[in-house]
Parts: C-alpha cells; sequence; structure tokens
C-alpha cells in the first residue's frame, strides 16, 4: 500500500512538473505552444482628440455647444468678452492714419523741398547775370579811370558793386546746396516713416487676429466632449475648455517584443472590442513604433542598477479600420480592444527590423 501511495506520489509530482514546464511553455509562447495567431488585449481605440484652448484671457460671455453635441468647422463654440479688444483695433486703426498722415507730409515737404531747389537755382542764376553785369561795368569804370576821366568814388563804388555781385553769387550757391541737402534730409526720413506706417498696419492686423480669437470656433467637423466652461467664468490663455473628437479612428496594439518576428506591415488583422458584445472587425497592420513603448515613458526603466529581471517589453503597433464597416461609426477613442493577427509562414517582418536589439 505505501509502495503505491509512493508511486502515485511520483507520477503526480512528474505530471505537475511537465504541466509548469508546460505552462512556462505556453506563456511564452514557445514550441510546441507557438501559434500562428497572435493575440494581445494591451490595444485601444486611437483617434485625433483637440483639445480646444484660448489664445487669450477674459471672460466667457458665450457657450452656445453642449456636452456630446455633433458640430461643424468653424462653428462658434465659446466667446471671449471682446470690448477691450474691439478698442485695440479702433487705437491701432487711428495709429495708422497717424502714420499714413506723416507719410503723406513727407511726400508734400518733398515737393515743397524741390521747389525751393528750383527757386535757388533761379537765384543762382540771377546772382550771375548780376555778377556780369558789374563785371562789364567794373572793366568800363576801370578803363575810364586810367584815363583820369573817373573820379576815384566812382571807381570804388564799381568796385563795391563787383564784390557785391560775388558774394551773392556765393550765397544763392550756398542757398542751392541748402536747398538740396533738406530734399536730402526728406528723402532719407521717408524710410522711417514708411516703416512706421508698416508698423502700425501690423499692429492693426494684430489687434484685428486677437479679436478674431476671441471667437473660440471648432478646427474641424466633429463631436464635442465634456463642455468644461461655463458662461462668466474667467479663463486664462492656453487653459482647456472642451475637446473635439472628430470622426476616423484607429487602433493602437502593444505587442510583446516576442510577437513582432511574425506581424509585418499590411497584414490582416481582426478585433473586438468590450463595449460592443462579440463584433468582429477588420483592419490592417500599417506601421510600427519605433522603439518600445518603456522609451516614450516620462520615468525610464533602469536596470543597470539591483537585481535584473527580464520583462517582455510592448511595442505599439497601428493598425488602420478597414472601411466599408458599418459599426465602425461607434468605435470611439480610448475604447479597449483584443486584437488577432493570423501570420502566414515563413512572411519577412517589418516589425523585426525595427525591434532587433544590438547584440553583444
Amino acid at each position: 500500500m505505501k509502495k503505491t501511495i509512493a508511486n502515485l506520489a511520483s507520477v503526480l509530482a512528474v505530471v505537475m512538473g511537465v504541466a509548469g514546464i508546460a505552462l512556462v511553455l505556453y506563456a511564452w509562447d514557445l514550441p510546441p505552444f507557438r501559434s500562428a495567431v497572435q493575440v494581445t488585449d494591451n490595444a485601444y481605440v486611437r483617434g485625433s482628440v483637440t483639445l480646444i484652448s484660448p489664445q487669450l484671457s477674459g471672460y466667457i460671455v458665450e457657450v452656445p455647444v453642449r456636452d456630446y453635441e455633433a458640430v461643424k468647422a468653424g462653428q462658434l463654440l465659446a466667446r471671449l468678452d471682446d470690448r477691450i479688444f474691439r478698442q485695440k483695433v479702433d487705437q491701432a486703426k487711428a495709429m495708422l492714419a497717424s502714420q499714413e498722415a506723416a507719410l503723406a507730409n513727407s511726400i508734400q515737404q518733398q515737393r515743397s523741398a524741390e521747389a525751393k531747389i528750383g527757386a535757388s537755382k533761379a537765384a543762382v542764376d540771377s546772382a550771375n547775370f548780376a555778377l556780369r553785369r558789374a563785371t562789364e561795368n567794373w572793366t568800363r569804370v576801370e578803363a575810364l579811370a586810367k584815363k583820369g576821366v573817373m573820379a576815384e568814388s566812382d571807381r570804388e563804388q564799381g568796385r563795391t558793386t563787383l564784390d557785391q555781385a560775388e558774394a551773392a553769387v556765393t550765397q544763392a550757391k550756398a542757398q542751392l546746396e541748402v536747398s538740396k541737402q533738406d530734399l536730402q534730409a526728406i528723402i532719407v526720413g521717408r524710410d522711417s516713416l514708411k516703416a512706421a506706417v508698416a508698423g502700425a498696419r501690423a499692429a492693426v492686423e494684430l489687434a484685428e487676429i486677437d479679436l478674431a480669437n476671441t471667437r473660440i470656433t471648432a478646427p474641424r467637423d466633429g463631436v464635442v466632449g465634456e463642455v468644461g466652461v461655463k458662461l462668466g467664468q474667467y479663463v486664462s490663455a492656453g487653459s482647456q475648455l472642451m475637446a473635439v473628437v472628430p470622426q476616423g479612428t484607429w487602433i493602437i496594439a502593444n505587442f510583446k517584443e516576442t510577437q513582432l518576428s511574425r506581424i509585418h506591415s499590411g497584414q490582416p488583422v481582426t478585433f473586438t472590442v468590450d463595449a460592443l458584445d462579440d463584433i468582429e472587425f477588420h483592419g490592417h497592420v500599417e506601421r510600427f513604433s519605433p522603439a518600445a513603448g518603456s522609451e516614450f515613458s516620462i520615468i525610464k526603466p533602469d536596470n543597470a542598477t539591483g537585481n535584473f529581471t527580464k520583462v517582455a517589453q510592448r511595442v505599439p503597433v497601428r493598425i488602420s479600420i478597414d472601411e466599408g464597416q458599418e459599426q465602425a461609426k461607434y468605435l470611439a477613442p480610448g475604447l479597449s480592444v483584443v486584437v488577432r493577427t493570423v501570420v502566414q509562414d515563413g512572411t519577412a517582418t517589418a516589425a523585426a527590423g525595427a525591434a532587433e536589439q544590438p547584440k553583444g
């Protein structure tokens, strides 16, 4: 009897040992339990969830949408009090008008300076004529004075007239140069006035942009999430008001690194969603993450210290949802998914290169 019990215990121990080994092989997906069907429940529906935030700070005066309401691109979601921003637009436009008036005045000053240059040139010509006449008169006076038929006082008067004519020519030329410099100063100052006009025009555009930003609109068609902003609430720039979820979803499945060698781009997959009972959806493997999910975590694991326990890493795989599936419209971002893919034997995988680690 004792011998029989000992034999049964030995057999039981052997069976338990074999079962344990089989369980380990099955858990690690090793032969003879290596299956062509790759399954993961670490998968979720993803979508382009757009968080709506204001670019300005102010009080909310209008919230025309409600929770989970469908909206169109450009539809008003919320509006800030715009009285201050309207005044800033008017102020910027007034400054622009002032700068444009200064530029127009500069143009008029240029025309006046050009007219002064013309007058100065005429004055130079007049002075030259007077100088030529004084020179001719002095030549006659000098000849008569040498013959003794001209009084000394008349000779001195003729010389004085010549000197005055020469001085008048010099003065007229100097005035012409002053007029030219005045024109040049006006032209040089024109650039600063043009820059001031451009700056004022840019200020108007910025003020108008700020005014437009008091209207917070939907960036694209979609469905509004929970509306967190209330009428009369003061909001700061960048604070989250609500979210808009557009149409168009995909699946992110986090497969173990040991599964990647049997998954490749374009491979068909099926998946079910916990929220939609047993409805089976179809899709295709689209692309693989360039690194394991742990590399994108805020606090990365450090295996260089302490005792080391190897853990199979997860690599995100993006799966596109095939078109023409009626129930796909109910796939909302964040829903849990179970993904199944059947791999053909001997198929090369694009993921193997992405997940391959250096040896050494």
